[in-house]
């Protein structure tokens, strides 16, 4: 069968490997901003979502392909995933934990609710042109950056994401109405580390992160203070130094959380 499939696949850096997980756009435009800084400790690579997965199960192949790419198909990489994209790293460490070397869940959830809210979105894409979408960016730009983001990056962040496609948007959201790994959580045995803006509008992110870290046995979780659901493109978060943090910091004795 022939694969029309183009992940637009970018590798970065020497290092670790690592692989950044695109959210619901699935352009993998949007770390732009960690590159830079990942690309000096890590291997990174950054890729684009298949438009026409309607599940997670071929996305979880997808990223196993990319991590075979950057680890030359010889070992396990650092998975991170914001929005949509934490949720299929969510699904992939529990599919593939052979290729997990770690997990960064970045303002998502292990189940989407309410679920109308999901069929709604659906419906819209239907009815609604999607030329419109670029002045909804625009509209609701307040709701989803951090509110201390450039006007600069938010207009990039509207140039980027115009690539992303209809077909993409429609299909990811039906892949979350059969995503729900709350029971599978306590399966993650690799290090995990769940970052949850307290500005989140999209997503109660602390809540849920909350939710996570209770059940994935050892794993921390960072409040992200002053910031909102597309934090990424801010100008005061270095996600390479989150990790560089956290990632020194996991063989301390630590006290049971309450």
């Amino acid at each position: 069968m022939i694969d029309d499939y183009d992940p637009r696949l970018s590798v970065r850096g020497t290092g670790e490997p690592l692989v950044l997980v695109p959210g619901m756009d699935g352009t993998g435009e949007l770390f732009y901003r960690q590159l830079p800084l990942l690309e000096r400790s890590y291997r990174v690579a950054t890729y684009a979502l298949r438009d026409k997965a309607t599940s997670m199960d071929p996305l979880i192949d997808d990223l196993a392909r990319i991590v075979d790419a950057i680890t030359g198909g010889s070992g396990p990489a650092v998975i991170v995933g914001e929005s949509f994209g934490g949720a299929l790293a969510l699904s992939f460490a529990l599919a593939r934990p052979d290729r997990v070397s770690a997990v960064v869940v970045l303002n998502s959830f292990p189940y989407f609710s309410p679920r109308h809210r999901l069929k709604l979105a659906i419906l819209a894409l239907r009815i609604v042109p999607w030329g419109v979408m670029s002045f909804v960016r625009r509209l609701t730009a307040f709701r989803l950056h951090s509110p201390h983001t450039h006007k600069t990056e938010i207009r990039r962040f509207i140039e980027l994401t115009a690539a992303a496609t209809q077909e993409g948007y429609r299909n990811r959201l039906r892949a979350l109405t059969g995503y729900d790994v709350r029971e599978r959580l306590r399966e993650i045995t690799r290090p995990t580390l769940f970052l949850a803006a307290d500005r989140d509008h999209l997503v109660p992110s602390v809540q849920q992160a909350r939710l996570m870290v209770d059940r994935v046995p050892g794993a921390e979780m960072k409040i992200l203070k002053g910031h909102g659901h597309i934090c990424l493109i801010a100008p005061d978060l270095d996600l390479a130094q989150i990790l560089a943090e956290w990632r020194n910091d996991t063989d301390r004795p630590r006290e049971p959380r309450q």
